[in-house]
């Protein structure tokens, strides 16, 4: 069994995390000069050559730190928290926003005058040679108008690396880098010259053994660093630890890790490295508490360790893993905003036999993030009917902290879920999950997992409109909805809108693919990826066991509540005209026109007068502005529309325990789900549903008209398959059976429920006991996840007001936590909106 006995935490702890967030988080350009003077350096080489020769150059010459009482070392930036950039991907953003991205209001970052020069120069050699701008031209038009039109964006790839993955972290514990390049030389020597693929296997092998020999010389760096720290350390104590690390890089990662300390750093090392050779975030642990424990268990066994010293280093990779950072373009920082890397570390669960092995690391894990914290990494536990009833009490205390962590997934429904996606019964039992909540098989899983974000509100709007946005047919010609006479017509017009928009993200999906298989192929990560090596072909280009693309659609909380009410409202009660309806959301329910609609409409108009030949200039640009700006309803427009307001909130919501809405709602999400999954990408793999939106709800829905559930235009949407903020007034359980109806089976990239509780709720014995019922209820009736924050709204609104007295004020976000006082204003003000729960 497990030791559930809390152990204190260590002021070397509290020291390292205030260190940490000093000050704001720095942009510099050490990476950017060294992968540029690589390139530069090999023109006319296999692409697969360049990119390990530029890491190689990179962990060469980049500059290294080991920071005060550090136990565990490797930094990929001189300052704490800082980011390195990454041009081979994208460029023109960081470009564009080199003087403002200091002063915006999500993650900003400080940039020296001097990097700023350095990126500039840096960037000269990078025009037409990165992912983005050939991803761009391998798109169809129509994909790239949707996306102008902020139908779905797939910027997270379409600008960064792809992440997102969980490598074989228990391979290099195992046997080292050494022992990785040793299975690349034995298939290099296997290769014939003859070979039909032999051109590129053999560059493939070669980058492979070329990256890790570079990871082994890095870590030689860490070495005699510490040996030269340690020779002129005068605190004896410090000396001897610095002696120790140098002792511990000196041989991992290079070869297996002989005790749990070397295992530590060894981890530590695969877990910044994998960072620095791209830009993709989500490189998630995974199953820490597994491949991690047959290191503790000897340690502790042979008596080399104590529970205390292990518990410290644990909690050190901890603090490591809220020292990486990466810097996202404005718009991609307010759908991610709270600088997460989104590294999800999962305890608990099922071995490949289906035993449950929960051990004593599975609680150090929940210790860890009580001490530090901090928001990384993503805690996760899983659940199911064999898991100890004290080992959810402890992921419950942790929940009670407030920190938003950790998230609870259901094995009963990943497990089937994944084999029907074509994963062994074994490897599937083995799932973790990746960063925010989709779950994969690690070391054999190229999931491209948060492909896009698809906004489910927005064909709909398209519905009303007849395809037409802005001015342009942006969607295909559906009808005049007002001459629909049926419920029927309706939804099968909207269902016709969601099929053409869900081809154009898959072609935009698999154009970024391609290019990233192209032009940024990975052998480091790729030689810790089950088949790359065997197979001879880099993840990228499909050497993975199993390959997916996982886009995740959000709005389906305003989506069934939307369509529900027209059904209700228009068609079986028949108090609300179509007519009427449309007009509704025009005039966003009376509140008249905003600057973001004046603004549609006028491109609307411009696009008519331009159509018609009419002169367009900039002052008649200004004129249908202004027209359309001092635009006002009538008095009596006006009423009717608050009326319709009105009847709106009268109609039954998703989220309070009415199964003929919740049906519903389950209905309206097959239609993402469902057409979905019959689409292939180019690694020969499958497209599989999400529906979590991260933290996208807010500024996409500030893309987003008014919506027939009684949304107001350009505030945010539902978050994952949570009710629409206040509308889930029948309690936390209500709310968790109305979930627990969508079908969670078929959405295999992973669901996102959210819940707040008031920290009363969770009282005492008693109220863990209550929460602990409420999950395992919620598991029983085949719900996938759950996730909580545990605040008042109280505390929220002070910490809007004095974010000075919190700043270490942690919650939950979407599939992850952040520094609250970090977040935008308007993300604050979502998590404040939020239903607030007690039992």
């Amino acid at each position: 069994m497990f030791n559930t006995t809390d152990i204190p935490k260590s002021a070397r702890i509290t020291r390292l995390v205030d260190h940490l967030y000093e000050k704001m988080p720095v942009i510099e350009s050490a990476r950017a000069k060294l992968i540029t003077e690589s390139y530069q350096a090999t023109e006319g080489e296999p692409m697969i050559t360049r990119r390990a020769g530029a890491f190689a150059h990179i962990l060469r010459h980049i500059p290294i730190i080991i920071r005060d009482e550090e136990l565990i070392v490797g930094s990929s930036t001189i300052a704490p928290r800082g980011c390195q950039t990454y041009p081979e991907f994208s460029y023109q953003w960081l470009e564009d926003e080199l003087d403002t991205v200091e002063t915006r209001s999500a993650d900003p970052f400080y940039i020296a005058e001097e990097t700023k020069q350095e990126l500039r120069e840096v960037h000269k050699y990078w025009k037409g040679k990165t992912t983005s701008e050939l991803a761009t031209s391998y798109m169809a038009p129509e994909a790239i108008k949707a996306i102008e039109h902020n139908i779905f964006t797939p910027g997270n790839y379409f600008y960064n690396g792809v992440g997102h993955v969980t490598v074989k972290y228990e391979e290099v514990l195992a046997i080292g880098y050494e022992g990785i390049m040793a299975k690349a030389q034995a298939e290099l020597d296997r290769c014939h010259v003859g070979d039909g693929d032999y051109a590129r296997r053999s560059h493939f092998l070669s980058a492979v053994i070329l990256s890790c020999q570079a990871v082994m010389e890095y870590a030689q760096r860490y070495a005699a660093l510490a040996e030269k720290m340690a020779a002129e350390c005068s605190d004896p104590v410090r000396r001897n630890e610095l002696e120790v690390i140098a002792l511990n890089c000196s041989r991992v990662p290079a070869k297996g890790a002989g005790s749990f300390y070397e295992a530590c750093q060894s981890f530590w090392f695969v877990q910044q490295l994998i960072q620095l050779e791209s830009s993709g975030h989500s490189i998630s642990p995974g199953r820490f508490d597994q491949y991690m424990y047959p290191y503790y268990k000897k340690d502790l066994e042979n008596g080399n360790i104590t529970r205390e010293f292990a518990q410290e280093l644990m909690d050190c990779i901890w603090v490591k893993l809220n020292d990486l950072n990466k810097c996202r373009d404005a718009a991609s920082a307010e759908g991610f905003a709270g600088y997460s890397l989104f590294q999800n570390l999962i305890a608990g669960g099922q071995n490949k036999d289906g035993e449950d092995v929960t051990n004593d690391l599975s609680i150090m894990c929940i210790q860890a993030s009580m001490h530090v914290h901090l928001p990384q990494p993503s805690l996760s536990v899983r659940v199911w009917n064999g898991s100890p009833h004290e080992f959810l009490i402890k992921a419950a205390e942790l929940t009670r902290t407030g920190i938003g962590l950790p998230a609870y997934y259901n094995d009963e429904v990943i497990i089937p879920a994944l084999q029907n996606r074509g994963l062994s019964l074994e490897d599937a039992r083995e799932y973790n999950i990746i960063g925010c909540v989709e779950p994969q098989k690690a070391g054999k899983t190229d999931g491209w997992h948060d492909a896009a974000f698809f906004n489910m509100c927005r064909p709909l709007e398209l519905v009303f409109s007849n395809g037409m946005d802005k001015g342009e047919q942006v969607g295909i010609a559906t009808g005049d909805v007002t001459e629909m006479t049926t419920f029927e017509e309706f939804y099968d017009a909207y269902k016709k809108q969601m099929d053409y928009f869900i081809s154009l993200l898959v072609n935009a999906d698999n154009a970024i693919d391609v290019a990233h298989a192209e032009r940024c192929p990975l052998p480091f990560l790729s030689c810790m990826v089950d088949d790359c090596i065997k197979r001879g072909i880099s993840v990228q280009e499909g050497g993975a066991v199993y390959n997916f693309t996982g886009p995740q659609g959000f709005g389906i909380a305003n989506m069934a509540d939307s369509l529900y009410a027209v059904r209700q409202l228009v068609y079986r009660d028949k108090k609300v005209s179509m007519e009427e309806y449309k007009e509704a959301l025009l005039w966003n329910y009376g509140k008249g026109i905003d600057s973001e609609t004046a603004v549609d409409m006028t491109a609307s108009i411009l696009k008519e007068m331009e159509r018609q030949g009419r002169a367009i200039d900039e002052s008649a640009v200004k004129s249908v502005l202004e027209t359309v700006m001092t635009m006002k309803p009538s008095e009596d427009q006006k009423a009717r529309f608050e009326e319709i307001h009105h009847m709106i909130d009268e109609v039954p919501k998703f989220g309070n325990d009415i199964p003929e809405v919740d049906y519903f709602a389950r209905d309206v999400a097959y239609t993402y789900t469902r057409p979905l999954q019959n689409y292939k990408n180019p690694r020969g793999g499958q497209f599989q549903a999400g529906l979590y939106p991260v933290s996208a709800n807010v500024p996409l829905g500030g893309q987003t008209g008014a919506t027939p559930d009684g949304r107001y235009a350009h505030t945010p949407v539902a978050d994952g398959v949570s009710p629409s903020a206040g509308k889930d007034v029948n309690g936390p359980t209500a709310a968790a059976n109305s979930v627990a109806r969508l079908d969670h089976f078929i959405v295999s990239n992973g669901t996102l429920f959210n819940q707040k509780f008031h920290p009363s709720a969770l009282a005492g014995r008693e109220g863990l006991e209550k929460f602990t019922a409420l999950i395992r209820s919620y598991f029983d009736q085949k719900g996938m996840h759950m996730q909580f924050n545990v605040v008042d709204r109280d505390t929220l609104l002070d910490a809007q007001k004095n974010p000075e007295k919190y700043k270490h004020l942690v919650v939950r976000v979407a599939g992850y936590s952040a520094l609250f006082t970090t977040l935008s204003r308007s993300l604050q003000d979502d998590i404040i909106r939020r239903t607030e729960q007690g039992f």
